[in-house]
């Protein structure tokens, strides 16, 4: 009996021992990884920088399929966050800093500790070097486990190099994969809206187009409006020269209303008129290449585009019905000098000669980038 009391015994001062020497060690931490990612600069920033993609890519999702996430308003840019709730507990994550297509600072909230993470895209061959790194500092329960899972380094840096793995597969298929479709001439209807019109950098609209989106869908649900179908951008002006375009960000509504004056939202209407259509299957980066070809449909068949609109982009399906980037799908629009007045659209398909269907493609997108404060610095 004696015996068994000094190994008791031993063990628990063995265990103050151990206890007081972790509680002691500097708690402090810098964890880095980094990973070339096979898509453009911009690209892999614009999508880090919306915490809706986090969930996406993050390892810590698969760990725990369970986690819930909840989104405010606006997810994008300096100020934004997210939270979620999972097996673990509760966290929170914010961005505190952001230049654009260079580096994001942000704040995380979780278990009772806070610390800071840094994002770095940098140009490189095959891609951006994207570098993540977290500072903080251990509480003793975090030391302990810490201690017992082979240090704080292996814990986050397997976690950010799974996630980087996933992401560099999120940019090469989901982000790269699309495809171009010109329907040919269509004969729309007239179409009521609110919106919101200002001038912006053409690089900076994809941005200001999540910051609008839900003011305006916010408006009409306070209001009881009736949203009658997809949002989309009224190209006023497209200067590519100058890398200018005056907008209307907008939603259909059901039927013509008067806004009160000093709103920042207004109402309008879509003239009915014959315009040529193309359908772009994938994400946003590559509306150029679709806006090109069907300016090339009106060239090579010699019509006469309506001089007051350069183009109308709806978003028929976007991540609000469906995750994947590949399997978006935006319609343009450029309008012809008409005077026609049909109820629905009527499609005339382009002629084999004129067809420019292309089959989906592995591409480089262009670079974009985007102000997340474009849209409050322009109204």
């Amino acid at each position: 009996m004696r015996i068994l009391k000094y190994v008791f015994l031993l063990l628990l001062l063995s265990l103050v021992a151990l206890s007081i020497f972790i509680a002691t060690q500097n708690g402090d931490y810098v964890v880095e990884r980094s990973k070339i990612i096979n898509a453009p600069k911009a690209t892999v920033f614009n999508y880090v920088n919306d915490y809706r993609n986090w969930a996406d890519f993050g390892s810590w999702v698969a760990e725990d399929p369970q986690m819930k996430f909840i989104y405010p308003e606006n997810t994008v840019g300096k100020g934004a966050f997210y939270s979620w709730e999972g097996k673990e507990g509760f966290g929170k994550m914010q961005t505190l800093f952001v230049k654009e297509n260079d580096s994001i600072s942000q704040k995380m909230d979780y278990k009772d500790e806070t610390s800071l993470v840094f994002w770095k895209f940098k140009d490189t061959i095959g891609g951006t070097k994207v570098t993540w790194k977290t500072e903080g500092k251990m509480n003793f329960l975090f030391k302990i486990y810490s201690a017992l899972n082979g240090g704080v380094n292996t814990i986050i840096g397997t976690m950010y190099e799974k996630s980087l793995a996933n992401l560099d597969k999120a940019m090469d298929y989901e982000i790269n994969t699309f495809s171009v479709k010109l329907n040919g001439l269509v004969k729309s209807p007239q179409k009521f809206y609110l919106g919101m019109t200002f001038t912006s950098e053409i690089e900076k609209v994809n941005k200001n187009f999540k910051i609008v989106i839900p003011k305006i869908t916010t408006f009409c649900k306070e209001n009881n409006i009736i949203i009658s179908g997809k949002p989309f951008i009224i190209y006023h002006t497209y200067d590519q020269t100058n890398g200018l375009t005056k907008i209307t960000i907008g939603i259909p509504i059901n039927k013509e209303i008067l806004i009160s004056a000093g709103s920042d939202i207004s109402s309008g209407k879509i003239d009915a008129s014959e315009m040529v259509k193309t359908t772009l299957i994938g994400d946003y980066t590559h509306l150029k290449k679709a806006y090109d070809q069907t300016v090339a449909f009106l060239n090579k068949n010699q019509l006469k585009r309506e001089p007051t609109l350069s183009h109308i982009e709806i978003y028929s399906k976007s991540k609000s019905d469906i995750k994947s980037p590949s399997k978006w799908s935006t319609e343009i629009y450029i309008p012809l000098v008409s005077k026609i007045t049909p109820s629905a659209e009527t499609v005339i398909e382009p002629t084999e000669n004129n067809n420019l269907t292309t089959e989906p493609v592995i591409s480089t997108p262009k670079k974009t980038s985007v102000n997340n404060n474009e849209v409050q610095s322009e109204f």
